[in-house]
């Protein structure tokens, strides 16, 4: 097999270790801000779980062996002074590892306890013959295969309660040794892989390459972490599941291991040129869960989809822009579904959403908005919120658009006008001489603040009147720092430098502002938006959200909304004329 490109060199404590479809990666991040000594396989499937502890070993000793674990798209490996051990997917499902030296591996159940409803169960299976653990957590079973070399050691075979529960793998004849682990449900054949550990490596580097040239074939000097954008993205799609309809790209491998309603819109952006099939079931998986009344989910997971919040209407906007990345068209018949669900959804916030005799909708709480804890939701939390209708206004413009489209032409104007009247209403209830305000939806009181969710309207672009858009684009260059957007002004009492919604800097927010700026005729400021967060994710990852003053990657660290913005501003970036020139 011909050797792949190996791809950008990463940290496993900021990126899981993973490849595309699988549900499970390799890491030391088992829980929320939970780091451990040892690398884990981490499943994701009935929530996040740590559930086998892989340790490093002396030869001889049996104690824990010190390593640094260097990792790259296809392989991952533990260095010591007296050996390696080397990781690669052979499949979603199966991991293989080969160990040299003096190097032992020890394959644990993280689990310290066994009780009758948690932990996990470690046994023989002679039909296989193999060692195979058991996870109340996931509902699945880890089978652990020795190809080649010998058992060291055995621990807690068939325990109950508290024990020690694991397999050590050694070389038997001072040589290598070979093993490998796979997740399934209830029972498989005896694992029959005949595919040498280089070629499984070869293989994978080979499905990643393909991958970041589909999605970034643009890439060059003047975009160095696209690859590694890819990687997350990649790295980060499970194969469909449980409640997972479709191929996913979680939020993340670590603990943001969920589609949340907006957040996946950016996802499908980002791949619609390269990886169209992918991109439309990123756009189209909330959806498969739409309620009866037009609402989506807040969130999907392998296990549950909850319903408790919404996400905000950019649906509409996204689709506008699918329909012109897309390298496939979509066909009539999916255009008069994606009708049919965006209107769906539209009506949702004119319905459920509208107090009587209001024109306006609203949210019930600042996670509805996205913006979970934006100081815009101080005073109150049913709010009426500009971004809110702003959004709706471009849902109903893609909707007149896809109405005409299907040759709908009293639907197309039927839209076309309560985009219109919606946007009349907007400026005459919410904007107040120099800004747009809140109101308490049962209060009728208004507020403005010194978050940035305030200024969001300016997503409307070439709709808006050109003083308004004037307005909105000074104020938002108050909120820039060196790195990008802070989401609440930095000399605000309120601002918080890891305080969420309230100064960090955000990657949505940052390409949705920037594509409002740019269609409304502000290309400079948008040109400098775009290229301080291109230099923060350069520097600093693809992080949750930043420190808006030191540009310090907080939270879940492995981002796909982050990534995928990158993907759009540095492509952007390249069309317009920045340098590109591929020399990967």
């Amino acid at each position: 097999m011909t050797a792949a490109h190996s791809g950008p060199a990463f940290s496993v404590h900021d990126i899981p270790f993973s490849t595309h479809g699988s549900w499970f990666d390799i890491s030391p991040v088992v829980a929320e801000k939970t780091y451990a000594d040892d690398l884990h396989l981490v499943s994701h499937q009935n929530g996040m779980h740590g559930v086998l502890r892989l340790t490093p070993m002396h030869r001889g000793s049996g104690g824990r062996a010190e390593t640094r674990v260097e990792a790259t798209p296809g392989l991952l490996s533990w260095i010591g002074e007296q050996g390696r051990i080397d990781l690669a997917y052979e499949s979603p499902d199966t991991v293989r590892l080969r160990g040299s030296g003096d190097l032992d591996l020890g394959v644990f159940a993280a689990a310290p306890t066994l009780t009758p409803f948690s932990g996990t169960y470690f046994f023989h299976d002679p039909a296989a013959d193999a060692h195979v653990f058991t996870s109340y957590e996931t509902g699945r079973r880890y089978r652990v295969t020795v190809l080649s070399g010998a058992v060291a050691r055995v621990d807690g075979p068939q325990a109950l309660a508290g024990s020690e529960r694991g397999v050590v793998t050694t070389a038997s004849d001072g040589g290598a040794w070979e093993l490998a682990v796979e997740e399934f449900e209830t029972a498989r054949p005896r694992y029959a892989g005949t595919t040498s550990f280089d070629d499984v490596v070869a293989s994978a580097r080979a499905s990643f390459a393909r991958f970041v040239d589909a999605v970034a074939p643009w890439r060059g000097a003047a975009t160095p972490a696209a690859e590694l954008a890819a990687y997350v993205l990649w790295s980060a799609t499970v194969a469909p599941a449980g409640l997972v309809t479709r191929p996913a790209v979680l939020m993340s491998k670590h603990w943001m291991d969920k589609v949340w309603s907006w957040d996946h819109c950016f996802n499908a952006f980002a791949l619609a040129a390269g990886c169209p099939d992918l991109a439309r079931d990123q756009f189209a998986l909330p959806f498969d869960h739409q309620d009866a009344t037009g609402a989506l989910p807040d969130s999907v997971t392998h296990s549950e989809v909850l319903y408790n919040f919404v996400k905000p209407p950019i649906h509409g906007w996204t689709h506008g822009h699918l329909r012109e990345r897309l390298s496939q068209p979509p066909t009539r018949a999916e255009l008069a579904d994606t009708y049919a669900r965006l209107e769906r959804w539209t009506e949702f916030w004119l319905t459920a959403r509208r107090a009587e005799g209001s024109e306006l909708p609203y949210y019930q709480h600042g996670n509805d908005s996205g913006w979970d804890n934006a100081t815009t939701f101080d005073p109150e939390r049913v709010v009426v919120t500009a971004d809110l209708t702003a959004f709706l206004i471009l849902q109903m413009h893609e909707l007149a658009h896809l109405a005409d489209v299907l040759e709908m032409r009293e639907e197309a104007g039927r839209w076309t006008r309560a985009a219109d009247d919606l946007q009349s209403t907007l400026l005459d209830q919410l904007w107040a001489q120099d800004r747009f305000v809140a109101r308490g939806a049962a209060s009728g009181d208004t507020w403005s603040t010194d978050s940035l969710l305030d200024l969001m309207p300016v997503v409307l672009g070439e709709h808006l009147p050109e003083h308004i858009s004037s307005t909105l684009a000074d104020r938002i260059k108050a909120h820039l720092t060196p790195y990008g957007l802070a989401t609440e002004l930095t000399t605000s009492p309120h601002y918080l430098a890891d305080g969420y919604w309230r100064g960090p800097i955000w990657a949505p927010a940052t390409v949705l502002i920037e594509d409002g700026l740019r269609r409304a005729g502000h290309e400079r400021l948008a040109d400098d938006i775009g290229a301080r967060f291109r230099a923060l994710c350069e520097a600093h990852g693809f992080a949750e959200n930043f420190d808006a003053l030191t540009g310090t990657g907080l939270r879940d660290r492995a981002y796909t909304w982050t990534a995928s913005s990158y993907l759009l501003l540095a492509e952007a970036h390249v069309r317009r004329g920045g340098q590109g020139d591929r020399d990967h």
